[in-house]
């Protein structure tokens, strides 16, 4: 086990392009989404021609391939382009009608020669995800704390990109059998549940807030349709829930702001606390991309909060995270007062899906 995870932390070490794109091709492959995994071994075709800037910017890249999510710029770039309908010759390939490498290779070759500066510009950052799935472990988590702290919780979300978990209240869930939400919500949150149920109780969220430092809009179809680009084309439950996420955006934006995480997180814990109500801080699948400085300020603010924390007003750190060891998901819990216990270790509640198509409670 620790050789494997040695191996597995080296893959982010490295530095080869058809290692990292063909590593990337094979793991989306291995997880349910062979057209993708295709998309990623084109589009290191257009690395290998080097005939057009962004196969040349590709080919040059000094950083890390896959710490820098970079085969999935580059697969959100293409997949964008057939979304738009700009280029109709991708769309028998992400239909699943065109299937050989090389027709594959030779379609998106010519597609990057025409739209060469549509695509080099993907290049400039990493993707963006929003997930509602994710909210599910979010929510088993507060199911877990209400038997503890009580049903009313205050959520502060950092890295929320879209604010699509900023909305988690709206949403309904069905978590193994327990069930939680408005039962009429448009979006239902029914994962695979594996193990027991969370703890049935209620949930009562009195107030959220999220932020980004380059938050998405929405309610803006350009902004919407960037961030359905990043979605795996083999996706179709995630861009339906996608859909349905826009869809409420519209009907009531999220409350995110734009600003620093440490920044946010100290600025929440300096507001005044309503007794009876637990202060949670929430990120999913966002913690690897801060730099060291901000997860540092982030931790030691909530642990002098913490410190501070009072079983009238407690406070909780709940973190859906990849485990940087093993790539797994994990949902894992700080909650103080520690009373004995919680506080200085987190408590490993769940393993889950990246997407939150399956969870596996541990709690």
């Amino acid at each position: 086990m620790a050789q494997t995870g040695k191996q597995e932390r080296g893959l982010m070490e490295i530095t080869d392009i058809a290692e990292g794109f063909r590593w990337q091709a094979e793991h989306a492959t291995r997880a349910g989404a062979p057209i993708t995994g295709k998309m990623v071994l084109a589009a290191l075709a257009i690395a290998e021609a080097a005939d057009t800037a962004t196969g040349r910017r590709m080919a040059a890249w000094r950083g890390a391939v896959l710490e820098d999510a970079m085969p999935l710029r580059i697969a959100g770039a293409l997949h964008f382009l057939h979304l738009t309908g700009e280029e109709p010759r991708l769309a028998p390939i992400y239909g699943g009608l065109v299937t050989d490498q090389g027709q594959i290779d030779a379609i998106v070759l010519e597609a990057a020669r025409k739209f060469d500066t549509v695509l080099l510009p993907w290049l400039d950052g990493p993707p963006q995800t929003n997930e509602a799935g994710r909210s599910a472990s979010v929510m088993g988590a507060l199911l877990w704390l209400a038997q503890k702290f009580g049903p009313k919780f205050q959520l502060i979300e950092i890295g929320a990109s879209a604010g699509i978990n900023t909305m988690m209240a709206r949403y309904r869930y069905d978590l193994g059998g327990t069930t939680a939400g408005p039962s009429l919500s448009s979006m239902v949150i029914a994962p695979e549940w594996r193990g027991a149920a969370p703890p049935a109780g209620a949930v009562e969220i009195v107030d959220v807030a999220g932020c980004d430092l380059a938050p998405i809009d929405l309610t803006d179809e350009a902004q919407a349709l960037r961030l359905k680009s990043y979605i795996w084309a083999d996706a179709r439950e995630r861009m339906a829930r996608m859909d349905t996420a826009i869809a409420m955006a519209k009907r009531a934006a999220p409350d995110l702001v734009q600003m620093d995480a440490a920044e946010f997180v100290a600025q929440k814990l300096a507001e005044k606390q309503e007794a009876g109500v637990t202060r949670v801080l929430f990120h999913t699948v966002m913690w690897q991309y801060l730099p060291e400085a901000t997860r540092e300020a982030i931790t030691s603010a909530m642990e002098a909060a913490g410190a501070e924390a009072t079983p009238e007003r407690p406070l909780a750190w709940i973190a859906v995270e990849t485990n940087r060891a093993t790539f797994r998901h994990e949902l894992k819990l700080r909650y103080w007062p520690k009373n004995g216990e919680g506080g200085e270790e987190a408590v490993q509640l769940a393993e889950a899906h990246p997407h939150g198509a399956w969870v596996e409670w541990q709690g």
